[in-house]
This record gives structure tokens, sequence and C-alpha cells, in this order.
């Protein structure tokens, strides 16, 4: 891997503490050190300061964390000096006599209320912060998530943005618990320094009248002099970064490698570079400092930011020509204002009550269960099933939910989020007290029990279900029963493509020489609205390439199509040894026939609504003694009449399920326990 030059500065600098701390240095390099220590400290004061969120400053803590070893570093450079000889460079004589006006007591009194400063109200207060912070951002992250996965289900962001966003709030997680631990080492440093500053004080005493045979008020003045000095030039940096600690986390980690976001972050606002190096100008010409290395560290930090600030310009208005092209160009088209208009096949809409339930980090299945709903029906039924969105809805009642198809509301149902529904499968005689309710699917009595009743429940052989299923269940039949409209041209022209990977030549047949894709889309409308699977296609396509020539009426074709399925539909409706049917008089079916009109849009019945209510009245009749003993009507007609029969009674009577003789495979054993007659 090739080693960029930003991994060689951080490694150097990194290195360059571990040898201040071991090595002796001479005093020039250790004043050139400490004015980098200061410029360090402001540039990272003045980028916390001007950051607009935490993000900006991702890299706070490992930023914490090199300062604070470096400047350690210096601590005990500075020690090995001022205690070998006497000395410690112009920096810290400077603080030392500059800062106190060369009187002992007062450089003392400054050098205690900065490190209370410092270490009681500035580095507590951010540790208390940081600490607050990790633990609310911790706790809002499941509403955060949540509310991302409502927009990407209510079609407001896309998957990318979606990724984004939910990257951000990891980000955002790490970074307040990172800092909630680095807090700790501004602590620490703060505390050492002050442990420094008295070994520094008693050592420098002792060995001035020891060692070097000083007077006791000599040794007092120069070393208390020097060690206050160089605490000073320790405590002032570790307040301005103490500072930018409290003021980031009141105000995550990156892609990047740590020595991009490192520099990126340090340099990213010329203005932050002009105060740094300004202030150090100011400081080498106004104090006694030495004005090369100060002020030449200022004049350099300036021209640094000067550059930037040039190549951010030119920068600006490359981006500025760029965005104004792409909003001309977004303002031509069309799409704009089209896609406002865009409606969602399904939607399920739920009271915030009913969150948790969609909540992954709360422990809430529901996305995954609507996964496996368009997964499960695609096994079914053999169609494409839309996505379905996902959202909450405060005009709701908490526990509320309702499904809506093209935009238009068409079920709704309530739940107990800590109860369950019990049913009463028909044979359990022993009752259990409950809430009584309706099951919204399939409108059964049922009862809201709780959890210390489902054991006993189950015992005694109810049905009981969670809310989660509930609510996956009532869907799910939702979108069966509505599956016929929500059938595209472009899903047809889908599996139309699937089924060309392998029968190209069955495709080219049909399509689009003998049907086209709108034709074909009605007669799988037709098969999908009374529930019978499409997925054998193949045999689907056979049929309507054999019959196409005959007649294009796709009523017509749907029977022939269904007379090819005849296996599947008997095996979906017949499953028993005995299965009980209904017949239709052939009176009736005489009847229907004889009104059955020919015109240019396909077929339709005209029977006059005398006779129409009649059929009605004798089917229902029929129909409730199939009902009353537990089994789903089925009513058998010829094959001529059983499209026709079927759209007569399906407003009112939308379950019973009609099939011609033609529909029934060979082995099946009927046994006939009535007669629609007139």
């Amino acid at each position: 891997m090739k080693m960029k030059a930003g991994d060689i500065i951080i490694g150097m600098f990194l290195i360059m503490a571990i040898i201040i701390m071991i090595l002796p240095i001479p005093s020039i390099f250790l004043d050139l050190f400490i004015t980098l220590n200061i410029a360090l400290a402001l540039i990272i004061l003045f980028n916390a300061l001007f950051a607009r969120e935490a993000l900006e400053m991702s890299s706070f803590p490992s930023i914490l964390l090199f300062v604070t070893v470096y400047r350690l570093a210096l601590n005990v450079s500075s020690t090995r000096l001022i205690l070998t000889t006497g000395e410690a460079g112009n920096v810290i004589e400077t603080f030392g006599g500059f800062v106190g006006g060369s009187d002992l007591v007062v450089g003392i009194v400054i050098f205690i209320i900065l490190v209370i400063i410092n270490f009681m109200v500035i580095t507590k207060g951010s540790e208390r912060v940081a600490e607050v912070a990790a633990r609310f951002t911790l706790d809002a992250m499941p509403g955060k998530q949540m509310a991302i996965d409502a927009d990407l289900n209510s079609g407001l962001i896309d998957e990318l943005q979606a990724r984004e966003r939910r990257q951000k709030i990891q980000d955002e997680a790490s970074f307040y618990g990172s800092m909630d631990g680095a807090s700790k080492f501004v602590k620490g440093d703060a505390i050492a320094g002050l442990i420094i500053t008295m070994i520094n004080i008693t050592g420098g005493i002792l060995i001035g009248i020891f060692n070097k045979g000083m007077e006791v008020s000599e040794a007092l003045s120069v070393y208390t002099i020097l060690t206050i000095g160089d605490g000073l030039v320790s405590q002032i940096p570790a307040l301005l970064i103490s500072l930018a600690t409290g003021i980031l986390v009141t105000k995550v980690s990156k892609e990047a490698d740590v020595s991009d976001t490192l520099l990126k972050e340090l340099g990213s606002m010329p203005k932050v570079l002009y105060l740094a190096g300004s202030v150090l100008i100011f400081l080498g010409i106004v104090t006694p400092l030495n004005p090369f290395i100060v002020s030449g560290f200022g004049l350099g930090i300036v021209l640094v930011g000067r550059r930037m600030q040039t190549e951010m310009q030119v920068q600006a208005i490359e981006e500025e020509i760029s965005s104004e092209d792409v909003e001309a160009e977004a303002v031509r088209k069309p799409e704009n204002v089209v896609s406002l208009l865009q409606v969602d096949p399904i939607e399920l809409e739920f009271g915030y009550g009913i969150i948790p339930l969609a909540d992954v980090s709360q422990g809430g299945d529901l996305l995954d269960r609507v996964v496996m709903i368009r997964r499960q029906i695609a096994l079914e039924l053999g169609t494409i099933v839309p996505i379905i969105r996902l959202r909450d809805n405060i005009q709701l009642n908490p526990n509320q939910y309702i499904i809506k198809i093209k935009g238009t509301q068409i079920a709704e149902g309530e739940i107990l989020f800590d109860h369950y529904m019990a049913m009463n499968p028909g044979y359990v005689e022993e009752e259990i007290d409950g809430i009584e309710t309706i099951e919204p699917a399939f409108k059964l009595p049922a009862l809201w029990i709780t959890e210390g009743q489902r054991e006993r429940a189950e015992t005694l052989g109810y049905t009981v279900v969670d809310p989660p299923s509930i609510i996956a269940t009532h869907l799910t039949e939702i979108v069966k029963e509505h599956l016929h409209e929500l059938l595209t041209r472009q899903d047809v022209k889908i599996l139309i493509n699937n089924v060309s990977e392998n029968h190209p030549t069955l495709v080219e047949e049909l399509v689009p020489k003998l049907l086209s894709v709108g034709e074909i889309q009605k007669v799988l409308m037709n098969m999908l609205k009374e529930g019978i699977s499409i997925r054998d296609l193949v045999t689907v396509f056979e049929i309507l390439a054999d019959n196409a020539s005959v007649s294009r009426d796709p009523d017509l074709l749907t029977e022939y199509v269904r007379q090819a399925l005849k296996r599947s539909i008997s095996a979906k409706f017949f499953d028993g040894e005995t299965n009980q049917v209904i017949t239709l008089d052939p009176t009736i079916e005489q009847l229907i026939m004889d009104h059955v009109k020919q015109s240019e849009q396909g077929t339709y019945l005209t029977l006059d609504p005398e006779s129409m209510e009649k059929v009605l009245k004798a089917t229902g009749s029929e129909a409730e003694k199939l009902v009353a003993s537990g089994r789903v009507p089925i009513i058998l007609t010829s094959p001529i009449v059983r499209i026709y029969y079927k759209r007569m009674i399906e407003e009112r009577y939308p379950d019973i399920i009609v099939i011609s003789y033609s529909e029934l495979d060979p082995t099946i054993e009927l046994q006939s326990v009535g007669m629609v007659t007139i």
C-alpha cells in the first residue's frame, strides 16, 4: 500500500512525542515544540467553535488523545531541563516572569486559578456533558431509525439517502460514545499537570540547595518561576483544548483514513487559520517571546490559510456554475411536476402506538413480515406484488391502522399492543375472559386476552395470535383481494420477459403477433381476481397462443386457460374426501346465455333487474346452507356460463366460488347438496 503524506505526518508527530519524552532536547527546540503546542490548541479551539455540527469534528477524540500525549511529553522534557540545567528556554521563562510580573506570589496565584478553571469548571463540565450526550444519543437512535424507515417507505427518500442517514446516526452514536471516554483524557491531563508542577517546585528547590549550593531564597525564586512558566505553557493549551471539548459536545467516525480526516478538518476553514496565525504574530511582536519562532509560525499559518481560501473560491465558482446548469436543466424537465402525482399502490398507515411493532431496535418484526408477505403472495399466485409502503400517521388513534390501495382507504383495524387475540375455532366449549372484538381479516368473533391468559387459551384449543400477525394477515388478505387491480402492463412485460428467457419461441409467437401486452394483462387480471395462480405462465401462454387465433375476447380466453389449469384449480378448492358443492339449474344457465350480448369491447350480460334479483336470492339461500356447516360455498356451472354468472353474483357474494365442469380434475369426487333454481 502506498504511504500517503498524511500518514507520514501523523506518524512523525507521534514518534516526535515519544522522542521528546525520552531524550533530552535543547531549549531552542523546546521553545519550538511548545509554540507548536499552542498553535495546535488554537486551531482545535477555533475549529470546534465554528463547526456547525459535531460530525465536522468527528475525529476529535483521536485529536484529543494525540495532543494530550504530546503535551505530557513536553511536560516531561521541560521538567528534565529545569531540574538538570536550571533553564527551560525562552517560552517558559517568559511565561514565568511576564505573566506573573516577576512576582512569585502573583505567578502562583494565576497558575492556581488556571488549574481550578480548567479542572473544576471546564473539564468536569465537559465530561458530564459528554456523558449525558452519549446516553441521550443512544436512547434516541431507535426513533431516528424509525423515522428514516418511515421516510423510505413513504417514498420521501431513496435507498441511498436512507443509507447515508443511518450512517450519520451510527457516526453520532460512535462520536458521543468516544467523547464520553476521551473527556477522561482532559481530566487526567489536568491532574497530571498539577502533580508535575508540585514535583518541579519541590525537586527544583532541593536540587538548587543541595546540588548547586544556592540559597533557599535564590532556589525558590529560580525554580518557582521556571515551574510556573512550565505550568502555564501547559495549562493554557490544556485550557484551550478543554474549552474546545466543551464547545463540541454541546453543539461521528467517517469512512476516510484518520490522517485524511484530521488534516481535512483542521484546515477546512481559512478564517480559522487566519485567527490562529494572527494571535501568534501578535504574541511574537508584543510579548518577549522569540519573535522569529512565534511570529514565524503565525505567518506560515496565515499563508496556508490564504492559499486554501483561494482554492476554495475557485472550487465554489465551479460548483455554482455546475449547480446552475443542473437547476436550469431540472426546471425544463416535466418530471418535477409529474413526480408529485405518483400514488403508492399499497400503503399501511398506523398510529404511534404501533410504531414499536415496526421498529427493529425495539424487537418489532412488522417490516420483515411485510417483506415475507410479498414473497408469500409471489410464490402462491405467481405475480409481482408492488412495494408496500409503511408510514406512521399521527391523525390515527394510537393503536389504529389503515390499509390503502392506490391512495384510497380499503380497510382498517385496531389492536391492543400488549394483548393477544384468541379465536374459537368452533369446537371449544369452555369460555375465557377477555375483551370482545372482531378479527379484522375474516370478520370472526374474537377476544383480546393478556399474556398471562395465553397459555391457558392455547391449551383449551383457542387460536391465539399476536398483534403483528393480525396486521400481517389482514394486509395479506387485502392485497390478495385487490391484486388484480395492481397488475400493470409493466408487471406483465416483466413476466413475459421472464418466460422468454427459457421459452423464446413461445413468446415470439404470442406477443405481439397474436395478443398485445394489454390483452394478456386482462386475462391474468381475470384469473387473479378469482384467486387463481398465474405462476405456471408457460401453460397460460401456450393456451393463449392456441386459442388467440379463434377469439381475442379476454373473458373467453380466460375460460380456456382455467380449463387447462384444472388440476391446480381442483387442488386449490377441493382437498377433502367429501367435497360438497351446489349446482346451477339449467334453466338459469339458459336464461343467462339468452341475455349475453357481443360488442366491440367484448361480451356483457343484459339480464333484467327482476330476473337478476331472483337468481341472486336463490344463490344466497343455497350458499347459506354450506356457510352454516362451516364450508366455503362452491357452485358448479357449465363452462360457457361460468364467467357471466360469476360477474353477476360477485358484488353481493364475493366469497362464493364458481367453477365450471371443465375445470374439475377427473379424480375429484363431488357431492351435490343443493341447486340454485328459481
